[in-house]
């Protein structure tokens, strides 16, 4: 699958660091504006796939910069998501009137926001937006949230579900407890470490005791999906 580019264009240092952080994390190529005119030139240098535009940019503002990309032929069907301080209605209107796809009010949640990224690629890149993740004999269904095992259905709690999702989009990769708090349960929320184990101990129960077990434990490191599993 080809990694989404997702320009970011925010003038706020600490929220531009966290959303490339996250955006990093979900597996996105993501660069960064500081303003107006830095995007529409880094726009112009490679075209992104997606485009997280802050309302309020220093030398062109996001509407603007939103209306200008949106009147070029080669622009015109960018995703943009507008990201703003203002939740009136009036301007959430005047942001989609003038061509985003969707809008998200500070402050949100980085699991709403990459679900809205998610959605929007998913309706205007459908080749970006993988809606289905195989690994042996288990396929997630991201979209009906569903997992099935050798064509069986296995029925997961949401945690668990995140838990699946994550590990199968980095078949083989080890991770810590702490990486695995961060990507599922994001790092602004305090949970112990040992909840991980709670919930991996439950999602291995689900996908059955009697199959091979393709969630590994790395002694002193975490948690693997097992390429052999």
């Amino acid at each position: 699958m080809v990694t989404p580019y997702i320009l970011v264009a925010e003038d706020e240092d600490a929220l531009a660091t966290l959303l490339q952080y996250n955006l990093d994390k979900e597996g996105y190529r993501v660069t960064v504006a500081a303003d107006g005119e830095e995007a529409l030139t880094q726009v112009d240098e490679q075209l992104p796939d997606l485009i997280l535009l802050d309302w309020m940019l220093p030398k062109i503002s996001g509407i603007e910069v939103c209306r200008r990309l949106r009147s070029r032929a080669e622009t015109r069907n960018v995703p943009i998501l507008m990201l703003t301080a203002r939740g009136e209605e009036s301007d959430r209107i005047r942001g989609l009137d003038t061509g985003a796809d969707d809008y998200v009010v500070k402050p949100f949640s980085m699991t709403e926001l990459t679900a809205r990224i998610r959605a929007v690629l998913r309706r205007i890149r459908p080749g970006l937006a993988d809606d289905r993740l195989s690994h042996g004999d288990i396929v997630v269904d991201r979209v009906a949230h569903r997992v099935k095992r050798d064509g069986k259905e296995i029925h997961l709690g949401p945690t668990e579900f995140r838990l699946l999702d994550y590990l199968m989009q980095h078949p083989g990769r080890v991770f810590s407890r702490e990486q695995l708090l961060d990507a599922v349960w994001g790092s602004d929320v305090y949970v112990e470490a040992r909840t991980v184990d709670v919930h991996i101990g439950r999602l291995r129960k689900a996908l059955g005791a009697e199959e091979v077990n393709p969630i590994r434990t790395v002694r002193s490191a975490g948690y693997s999906l097992d390429m052999e599993g």
